[in-house]
């Protein structure tokens, strides 16, 4: 089976009652397998879906949150107060990473929460360890009385392998109301003195970390990397597997470093373990490339092994590169693209469908910095400007910056693009706000783009003209969903 059946498996056999997610790549099919077999359900953002988990948490349930790395941005909020906040049931937050950008707006490695949060984080090799990863972290979360994060990545969960199932386990920890006796200094002065101690004793002692000594020159790696290593690594070369990397086995891998001449830490998609010991090679030595790991780069790091850095060029990836990501031929909203276009007024985008909107040879979108920050980019505009949203981004968090731009007055043109599925992830539905935005902004009009239409270059022109705020719900369907 593969890694999203040994989660979906481990999910079940920790009794797990509650699962709530964000769809995105690479996660998405993930969760819609969870779905069959678990209640679940997809929520409008991720701090929401976080939330939630807690709240079963407190009750006794054990939960779980799935999310793409983007998505633990905006879930840190709560992730991070949890902590010394202190849980109930086991609470996991399953991250997927996409290193390589395969399909997202960054590559940042959710490895990095772990450090912040003070949680612990595990990165699996294969399915037989994201089963374990699984079944051990609900029990170490409720030992710790703190969330705990899986990183996996696409390659992971589409790797066959095999595990052993275990019997089911039930939660063994309740909330605990007397921590509203403690100060919040207090919290955080008692989880160093109760929670971390155990969180260092279970990575410093976990059988999941593992470890071969065979020659002078070795090897530290974590995640899916491990078991590349393990395919190309010579016979004459150690390997220390880590799949417990925070906090990280401290003593384990200085030992490790001690005992050999040379060590090169293999490892996606940021030096995140790099960064924490010395007299090792790797990715700030240029040994090792930033983002996905291939077997050359291990092959190419360990022939130039007795070299202190090398030169590792950097060449920005262009989109004939890599090959253009058109808008759909049948787009409905392809003609409110060419309207928005010819305004010759600043426009921010948002990173749904409408990021296909930025790249030759519509070029129509200035800025897209974030899911559901386009109303907010556009308030900072020196003119008046456009913002262009997708429905789903408005309830994940576009909706606070409409509120902001009411509230502060901000001259904005706002068109939602309402097709209502969240199309870039696999066609769920979203939340109607029609009637929310509607009565909060007296200047709303619904354009029907399957009937007969205004001229649209003049309805924008109109809009421009405009003091305040107005907003165009543009209905059109997608023709892929």
């Amino acid at each position: 089976m593969n890694g999203i059946d040994a989660i979906v498996f481990a999910l079940i056999d920790s009794n797990v009652k509650s699962v709530t997610g964000v769809p995105g790549f690479p996660i998405t099919k993930l969760m819609e397998k969870v779905r069959e077999k678990i209640g679940s359900e997809w929520s409008v953002n991720e701090k929401v879906a976080l939330e939630i988990a807690l709240g079963s948490s407190v009750c006794g349930e054990r939960s779980a949150v799935i999310t793409k790395h983007v998505g633990m941005n905006v879930l840190a909020d709560p992730l991070v107060s949890s902590t010394t906040h202190t849980i109930g049931a086991g609470v996991v937050v399953i991250a997927g990473d996409d290193p390589g950008i395969e399909k997202s707006q960054n590559e940042q490695d959710s490895r990095f929460y772990g450090l912040l949060a003070e949680v612990p984080v595990f990165d699996p090799v294969n399915p037989g360890t994201a089963y374990q990863c699984i079944i051990e972290a609900f029990v170490l979360s409720e030992k710790t009385s703190a969330p705990v994060i899986i990183r996996l990545t696409d390659r992971l969960l589409q790797t066959a392998g095999d595990f052993s199932r275990g019997s089911t386990s039930s939660p063994m920890a309740g909330f605990d109301k007397k921590m509203w006796h403690i100060t919040m200094k207090g919290k955080h002065q008692l989880f160093h003195k109760t929670s971390y101690p155990l969180m260092c004793e279970y990575s410093g002692g976990s059988l999941l970390n593992t470890i071969k000594k065979r020659g002078r020159i070795g090897i530290i790696s974590s995640g899916f990397p491990s078991y590349i290593v393990d395919s190309v690594v010579p016979d004459d070369v150690s390997h220390l597997s880590l799949v417990a990397v925070n906090p990280l086995p401290m003593e384990l891998v200085t030992s490790f470093i001690d005992e050999h001449e040379r060590v090169l830490v293999v490892e996606e998609t940021e030096p995140v373990i790099e960064k924490q010991v010395t007299g090792v090679f790797g990715k700030l030595t240029g040994h090792m490339p930033y983002g996905k790991v291939e077997e050359g780069d291990i092959r190419k790091a360990l022939d130039n092994i007795g070299k202190n850095v090398i030169s590792n060029e950097i060449i920005p990836q262009t989109i004939e590169q890599r090959g253009a990501r058109p808008i759909c031929d049948n787009c409905p909203y392809l003609p409110l693209y060419d309207a928005v276009k010819e305004t010759g007024v600043p426009v921010a985008g948002d990173v749904g469908c409408v990021i296909l909107a930025s790249a030759p040879p519509l070029s129509l979108i200035d800025a897209a910095f974030s899911l559901g920050g386009a109303i907010s980019t556009a308030s900072g505009f020196y003119r008046k400007g456009i913002a262009l949203i997708g429905d789903f981004a408005l309830a994940h968090s576009g909706i606070n910056g409409l509120v902001n731009a009411v509230h502060n007055r901000h001259d904005v043109v706002v068109v939602v693009l309402q097709n209502e599925v969240s199309a870039m992830t696999g066609g769920q539905p979203v939340p109607d706000l029609t009637g929310l935005v509607s009565s909060y902004i007296g200047d709303t009009q619904i354009l029907d783009l399957e009937k007969p239409v205004p001229d649209l270059k003049k309805l924008l022109a109109e809009k421009l003209k405009k003091k305040g705020m107005s907003v165009i719900l543009a209905r059109g369907k997608c023709p892929v969903y």
